[in-house]
């Protein structure tokens, strides 16, 4: 479930939202109402933007969503198997392929008695562990970029790895359009539960769903008119109006015109001291972890662009109704946070700030991110994605309750390989410390660069804890390893050079030294510093004989090239001074230079 905790809030905060929740009891809405099947549905708003992005990109691998598990203990395959084929028959959504009706998108539902097996793979012959671990992992990667076919399906797909009598991995994917982070969780839970009923009849049965995906979809497209929904769009209108487009950070390559989503990931974690540090500053403050860490990644994003306007996304479960909890499909939505550093505010103030702006936001997280870029209207480019470019997601780490006598399960890690954004980090409790990653466009930047920015960020969120009154313009990037370096090792220029040499004679020497070498290159043409040296010779020869003397003065006005660097070594092998004179500049400047310096040639 990626969704900020708010668990943590002080007293007063907790008690607003308890208010806001008694309110929302009052006016309570009418249940989703549940739909006669045996014909197309229409799509959710984010459906219908994930439908026209897959009719426009190849490449899908961004938006699948999968999961490995590592199973240890004597595994009923066959009953597993029956687990799989019944949380499909269970949902809807994993049954659903889209079609073009009358020059619409709709979702059209198979029957519950569709059979999507969960495939099988023997790889308990890999001669070596690490051999087999690689197996594992290759599996991963290739199930978690393989494309689903959205009109023809299935959406989703199980496989199952053995390793060895007693350990196996089950790998998971589904494409985004019909599930999320959270359907994941509802998956695996799912998953257990019906294989624990499979084998033993007397286990608790998993409770009916009310509604379905395609109910809910009808249910959210009848809201638009509501009169909540309206206010909802007045606030992003306003919040978001006037954001910049871009955050312009400073990328190793260019923007490429075309967003090809290819990414690479760098692992995060904080130490337990650090967390612990960031947890005593959210209570003494009193906002949440995810605020505390926010903060700091805006202070970073900041200093790396010198935007101090910026716009940060960061995912929602949006599932508020009880109904949706238990199900399966694309319910996560995507709050545009706009955090304001202007000002140069001290660390207390801007956490404050950041606190203020994602509660008001969270009040009004229903309206789907597709009406909200829809109201807003930045600009649109292929090269990035509208509204915000970085992103922020607080990770549930919770493993769930994948509870089966005999069998222990633990989640396997791993990258799809992809980028949505420019940076996107991923953060969470897990145990005693904050961990998880940044994943980034490898088409923009390069691994080391990420790996500094990790540092950054790390340095950022320390200082924070350590004085919450010093403004955010002077809190550290770097270390002091990474300080010594920059500052001291690469910054050793001294080197010996000849002394009471002048610069023409240097360049004599290096003609002698190396005569073929490039001296100059300009538009295509080279001189090699013996040609230099002797076109330079020539012509303070005839500077000589036309009277200059040591210290006399030599205008030179021409365009810069090869025959200005020839003109200024000549004018100090004759032993005169150089006036410079642009071409550029109007006849009559030009005229009172000559006559202030009076040159003798």
């Amino acid at each position: 479930m990626n969704v900020p905790p708010l668990d943590d809030l002080p007293q007063d905060d907790r008690d607003r939202l308890v208010r806001l929740a008694r309110a929302a009891k009052l006016k309570r809405q009418a249940a989703i109402p549940t739909l006669q099947r045996g014909k197309p549905f229409p799509l959710s708003f984010a459906q219908r933007r994930l439908w026209f992005v897959s009719r426009m990109q190849v490449e899908s691998a961004p938006y699948h969503i999968s999961i490995g598990l590592r199973i240890e203990g004597r595994l009923n395959r066959s009953a597993l198997q029956h687990a799989f084929s019944t949380l499909v028959a269970r949902h809807e959504a994993l049954r659903t392929t889209f079609a073009l009706v009358d020059d619409e998108p709709v979702q059209i539902i198979a029957s519950g008695s569709t059979d999507i097996a969960l495939h099988e793979e023997d790889l308990a012959a890999c001669a070596t562990r690490d051999v087999l671990d690689a197996a594992v992992h290759e599996a991963m990667a290739a199930e978690a970029r393989m494309a689903f076919d959205l009109e023809k399906g299935p959406l989703v797909r199980g496989r199952l790895l053995k390793l060895g009598e007693d350990e196996h991995v089950l790998l998971i994917a589904m494409h985004h359009i019909v599930s999320d982070g959270w359907s994941l969780g509802v998956a695996t839970d799912e998953l257990t539960a019906l294989y624990r009923a499979h084998l033993d009849s007397s286990a608790e049965a998993l409770p009916a769903l009310a509604v379905q995906y395609a109910d809910y979809a009808v249910w959210q497209r009848g809201r638009l008119q509501e009169a909540g929904w309206q206010a909802q769009m007045k606030y992003w209108q306003r919040t978001l109006a006037g954001a910049p487009a871009v955050l312009d950070l400073p990328f190793d390559s260019p923007r490429p015109v075309q967003q090809d989503f290819a990414g690479g990931y760098v692992e995060l974690v904080l130490d337990p001291a650090l967390t612990s540090k960031l947890k005593a500053l959210a209570q003494r403050r009193g906002i949440t972890l995810f605020m505390t860490v926010l903060t700091g990644w805006a202070v970073l994003l900041s200093r790396l662009s010198g935007q101090e306007d910026l716009v940060v996304g960061t995912p929602t479960a949006n599932r508020r109704r009880k109904e949706l909890a238990g199900m399966i499909g694309f319910f996560v939505n995507v709050l545009a946070l706009r955090i304001d550093l202007s000002g140069n505010p001290d660390v207390a103030e801007l956490l404050a700030r950041v606190k203020a702006q994602a509660l008001v936001a969270h009040e009004h997280q229903e309206l789907p991110f597709e009406q909200v870029v829809e109201i807003v209207n930045p600009p649109r480019s292929t090269a990035h994605s509208p509204l915000f470019q970085v992103s922020l997601t607080w990770q549930n780490n919770d493993e769930g309750n994948l509870h089966v006598p005999g069998l222990k399960f633990s989640r396997l890690e791993g990258h799809s390989g992809t980028a949505k954004h420019d940076l996107s980090l991923y953060l969470g409790e897990v145990g005693n410390r904050i961990s998880g990653g940044l994943e980034y466009a490898t088409v923009l930047f390069e691994r080391s660069t990420i790996e500094r920015y990790c540092g950054y960020l790390r340095q950022v969120l320390q200082a924070m804890v350590e004085d919450d009154s010093r403004s955010i313009a002077t809190l550290p990037l770097l270390d002091a390893s990474e300080r010594q370096r920059l500052l001291v090792e690469w910054n050793a220029t001294q080197a010996a050079y000849p002394e009471g040499s002048c610069i023409h004679e240097l360049i004599e020497a290096r003609a002698v030294a190396s005569p073929q070498a490039v001296a100059l290159s300009h538009e295509g043409a080279e001189v090699s510093y013996a040609e230099l040296n002797a076109r330079a010779n020539r012509l303070a020869r005839q500077l000589r004989r036309q009277g200059v003397v040591p210290d006399a003065r030599v205008a030179i006005c021409m365009t810069r090239g090869i025959d200005m660097v020839v003109s200024l070594l000549a004018v100090w092998k004759a032993g005169g001074a150089y006036v410079p004179l642009d071409p550029a500049y109007p006849p009559g400047r030009l005229e009172f230079m000559l006559e202030d310096s009076a040159p003798v040639a």
